[in-house]
């Protein structure tokens, strides 16, 4: 297990369960915790290829959970080591340029998978081989239970991970063609049963799925509390964002980092701090002649037994049911894996979705 933040954490337990985990992290606090849980620890700066070859080279598959920024040379690390892996590293980068080095080492990479991208691509993928999907909206997002001002946002993953998504460019298809929108784009404000009201937004969530699934429409956009945008708006537009360089005080910064350096200890969930998990999958088009409209729900909230937030539990058992799958033998495909490749298969995809209901993480499907 390469990095053990929140999620990477919960996926650990979930391995130790019937797997042997050696967790590795440079954060000795984070590695403390596991260790108390019988869970083999290594504290060892990622940052370098040697060390991350050194320490996978005894281990059947790796996890990766490092940040997006080291996520793509994590993988190239692995795949040259000859290692099997599953990540859920949000990198700028496209990890399928590694595919040729993945088929000539015979290994296998699934990228993405998490909740979304991840799971949202698994459904799509798998209906996608049983009809005519003609539409495809993803809706999701993962918020705390309580909101406080000024924020009314917990973050879970890397703190320039969850800038990204204000400043990445979103892509989605329309009639076919792929547009290109700022992020933040297009607010819509939409109601949740049991939640009230949410604000969405354009974000570059589709990832893998443009280029694989020939579907005409695709979207995929991001959940928050109203007024979310207008304070991020605010933020990006005044540079706050900005990875180019300034001066200050004859000191080089990136704003950015400035940023998350601010930011990042105010979205912190406390300990016992509850979060959920929404995510709203609407996929219509024909089987048969007929016409078809399917939607998942899913509203999966902070477990209180074991103290595992919302968005590890649904981000990181989606990644360990496919990790799994690995272990079990259930993949032959070689090569840099999108994770719709594997809802392609029925048996893939029922597996997971029976994986995910064992852990509580159970989606609502309606229409026919």
């Amino acid at each position: 297990m390469l990095g053990v933040g929140l999620v990477g954490k919960a996926m650990a337990i979930d391995l130790k369960k019937d797997h042997h985990v050696t967790a590795v992290d440079i954060n000795s606090k984070a590695l403390k915790e596991l260790e108390s849980m019988d869970i083999q620890t290594c504290q060892m700066d990622l940052s370098t290829e040697e060390a991350i070859m050194r320490i996978v080279q005894d281990y059947d598959l790796v996890i990766g959970s490092v940040p997006g920024y080291m996520g793509y040379h994590t993988i190239k690390s692995v795949i040259r080591a000859g290692k099997n892996m599953v990540d859920i590293s949000f990198m700028p980068q496209d990890p399928s340029d590694l595919n040729d080095l993945a088929k000539d080492n015979g290994v296998s990479v699934v990228f993405d998978c998490g909740i979304a991208p991840g799971m949202s691509n698994i459904i799509l993928g798998y209906h996608n081989s049983e009809f005519e999907v003609q539409k495809f909206e993803c809706l999701v997002g993962g918020l705390p239970v309580i909101r406080e001002w000024p924020f009314e946002y917990k973050a879970v993953f890397s703190p320039i991970d969850v800038l990204e998504e204000y400043i990445r460019p979103a892509r989605y298809v329309e009639n076919g063609a792929v547009v290109t929108r700022e992020a933040l784009s297009d607010p819509e404000l939409i109601s949740f049963d049991g939640l009230g009201t949410l604000e969405s937004w354009n974000s570059d969530g589709l990832r893998s799925l443009i280029h694989t699934m020939n579907v005409p429409n695709m979207i995929e956009k991001t959940l928050r509390y109203p007024g979310t945008i207008e304070y991020l708006k605010v933020l990006r537009e005044s540079g706050f964002f900005s990875y180019d360089e300034i001066d200050v005080g004859g000191k080089k910064i990136r704003p950015i980092d400035l940023t998350a350096r601010l930011l990042f200890p105010k979205w912190q969930l406390k300990p016992g701090e509850e979060d959920y998990t929404v995510m709203r999958i609407c996929i219509s088009g024909s089987k048969n002649d007929t016409s078809t409209r399917l939607i998942y729900n899913l509203l999966d909230r902070y477990d209180k037994t074991s103290n595992t937030i919302s968005m590890a539990r649904t981000t990181g058992y989606t990644c360990t049911a496919v990790a799994n799958l690995l272990l079990e033998n259930q993949m032959e495909r070689k090569g840099v894996i999108p994770p719709e490749y594997l809802g392609e298969s029925k048996n893939n995809f029922n597996y997971i979705i029976k994986y995910l209901e064992e852990r509580g993480v159970v989606f609502q499907v309606s229409g026919q």
